[in-house]
């Protein structure tokens, strides 16, 4: 369930909002200043928000650019204003897509579609799932569940390795030269203990599966 934050500071628009989305099945929080909406987002994880510029304490604009300084988090603006310098400013300052007041609710629902499908997407791209071993591809990290995986850098690149194509035996020679970036020279141990180390760690988060199989006499693979 996809959660939004709504910064609003009317409270007509704040309720109707709230009501369509609450409808919808979206997870929702409602934010009526640009103060508190930051807190909000310094606090939670949203998967979008949805921005009045008009706001008390710290304006929408301000809200946009200290937000994306820190989180990039899709953004649709709601705003009064319909020109092209304030179009650009906004796209420049972070915002995913805008719509005019008033709007017509249909059509902020189908935006909302549109940027939650395009945040899946993008997502989906940045991460190796593969059993219940999740890599994050841009932060470098590893969960089996919600628990971290701590893994070296080359522990991760060679379980990188074996993951995006699990169904593909690689050999040592294959690891070395994508993991270390060198011509493999017959050290045969430097990958086993990597390996080692790998299968440890995963086995200490989830025993009861199976990752890396050995496959003898060539290299390694997942374990389907």
């Amino acid at each position: 369930m996809a959660k939004i934050l709504i910064v609003e500071d009317d409270n007509h628009i704040h309720s109707l909002l709230l009501e369509i989305l609450t409808q919808e099945g979206y997870e929702v929080q409602g934010a009526y200043s640009g103060t508190e909406a930051l807190l909000y987002i310094n606090q939670n994880d949203y998967d979008l928000v949805l921005l009045d510029l008009m706001l008390p304490g710290k304006s929408g604009m301000e809200v946009l650019t200290e937000m994306h300084e820190k989180k990039a988090i899709p953004t649709i603006v709601l705003t009064a204003i319909d020109n092209k310098e304030s179009t650009i400013e906004l796209l420049r300052a972070g915002a995913s897509d805008y719509l005019t007041k008033p709007f017509n609710t249909g059509e902020l629902l189908v935006r909302i579609e549109v940027q939650l499908r395009q945040q899946e997407a993008s997502y989906a791209k940045s991460t190796l799932v593969f059993k219940n071993v999740l890599l994050d591809l841009h932060q470098f990290e590893g969960f089996i569940g919600d628990h971290p995986l701590s893994l070296s850098k080359r522990e991760f690149a060679i379980l990188k390795c074996l993951m995006e194509n699990p169904k593909r035996v690689y050999t040592k020679n294959n690891l070395y030269q994508q993991v270390w970036g060198d011509e493999f020279y017959g050290d045969e141990n430097t990958i086993n203990v990597h390996i080692s180390k790998i299968r440890s760690k995963i086995a200490k988060l989830d025993p009861n599966n199976e990752y890396i199989q050995t496959v003898w006499g060539i290299g390694f693979k997942m374990v389907e």
